[in-house]
């Protein structure tokens, strides 16, 4: 049986052959301390998680796999869930390949603990699970009302009251879905990223829709004011009552919600109270265990927190190129796929290719936004092109240089735009 040895700072690596078809090589590598890898743990069943186990097994790495999630569920996508899953009994979100590593799913109890010492991942009252290397792929989850420091159901003097609801896994969407076809007045608190296209999927379905916003324009830290301005039109066009420079206070109701007040005195009626305020990294379990947390695990650039401990996607916070290796956590689909698998190499000792350029995607009553490289508030935006459409791009400078582009329309701009900032990463 192969194994691949560990996994410390200082490795050692021969090549032994080297298969086609995309198959990596098969490697052997010897650790200063001479310890071999037969155990490589993944704290996380999600995306980064997937990824970080086919990228193990397409290097020939042949040892234990296993996987420790929180969920019950397999790996599946997560951006069809504020959108065509909630459409579509039917929708299919499984990702495809998780039974085909060979590995042993511990699902259904997150890790609970790190004992680094020991080179064990503890699971609660469960058998703690040994291992020679770690990833850890815990991503986040979704963050609660400010100033409650518990979960959305908890909101002062709504514990436990149905119809509030947060939306971040499998189990959050269905419920979603099965309470939609009640057709409920929503209350959205929260216009990023997942409020924004959370609205657009109910609109869609003729649902009454309130998308309450503490800032100034919805999407405002990714994008900025300017394009921020333009999605609160598109929302209102589309018949969002859309509430800005507003707070949720309070939810109340007899059973169930029943309305919501804001942080202004207003009341909304409200079946449905949705909390989308983001999301904050998977770090509990890991407070204690040695490794250093600030806004996530912090990583060196091959995504290594200790020797034979590597981190990757929404609970990972790395040095990033296009910031002149300013610390970074990105929650973004391709990221998790990127750190997982840059995670898996540098884990193996094995060489990884340069990295890629950060991207994401929103879909909003018909128009997609695309990225490429960082944007937002932190970084000067200028506007290229405005269309009365509804199209546009704009591309956002740090100190001059180019460092992201967002486009609605202008994909083949968004290609020019990150083939510069590739060559950042060269």
């Amino acid at each position: 049986m192969r194994h691949i040895a560990t996994a410390g700072a200082h490795l050692a690596m021969r090549r032994i052959d080297t298969a086609g078809a995309g198959l990596a090589m098969r490697r052997v590598a010897t650790t200063t301390a001479g310890l071999a890898m037969r155990r490589i743990a993944i704290a996380g069943a999600g995306l980064a998680g997937l990824t970080a186990a086919q990228e193990l097994r397409r290097l020939g790495y042949d040892g234990e796999i296993s996987l420790v999630g929180a969920e019950r569920h397999r790996p599946y996508r997560r951006p069809p869930l504020s959108k065509e899953f909630l459409l579509d009994p039917e929708a299919d979100v499984a990702l495809p390949g998780t039974g085909e590593l060979g590995a042993t799913w511990l699902l259904g109890q997150p890790a609970t603990g790190l004992d680094l010492a020991g080179r064990r991942l503890l699971r609660g009252a469960l058998e703690p699970v040994a291992f020679d290397g770690l990833i850890i792929a815990t991503g986040a989850r979704a963050r609660t009302l400010p100033g409650t420091g518990a979960r959305a159901r908890t909101l002062p003097g709504t514990a436990g009251l149905p119809g509030v609801v947060t939306l971040r896994g499998l189990d959050d969407a269905r419920a979603l879905r099965a309470a939609l076809g009640a057709r409920p007045r929503v209350v959205i608190a929260g216009a990023g990223f997942l409020g924004s296209e959370l609205a657009a999927t109910l609109r869609s379905l003729d649902l009454p829709v309130t998308l309450v916003e503490p800032g100034r324009v919805p999407l405002r830290r990714p994008l900025g004011e300017r394009l921020g301005a333009v999605i609160a039109d598109l929302h209102r066009a589309h018949g969002v009552d859309l509430r800005l420079g507003r707070r949720v206070a309070a939810a109340a109701g007899t059973g169930r919600v029943e309305h919501v007040r804001l942080d202004d005195g207003t009341v909304l009626p409200a079946d449905l109270l949705v909390v989308a305020l983001g999301a904050e990294p998977e770090l509990g379990w890991l407070h204690g265990s040695g490794l250093r947390l600030d806004g996530g695990v912090v990583t060196d650039r091959h995504g290594l927190a200790a020797p034979g401990v590597a981190a990757a996607g929404d609970v990972a916070r790395r040095p990033s190129v296009l910031l002149g290796g300013e610390l970074v956590r990105v929650e973004h689909y391709s990221a998790a796929v990127e750190q997982g698998a840059h995670a898996a190499r540098s884990l193996l000792g094995a060489a990884a290719p340069p990295g890629a350029v950060p991207s994401f995607w929103c879909d909003l009553y018909g128009h997609r936004l695309r990225s490429v490289g960082v944007t937002g508030t932190g970084y000067r935006p200028r506007l290229v092109h405005l269309e009365p459409d509804g199209r546009f791009l704009v591309e956002y400078q740090r100190d001059g240089r180019v460092v992201g582009a967002v486009t609605a329309g202008f994909v083949r701009h968004l290609s020019a735009y990150r083939h510069l900032l590739a060559e950042a990463y060269a």
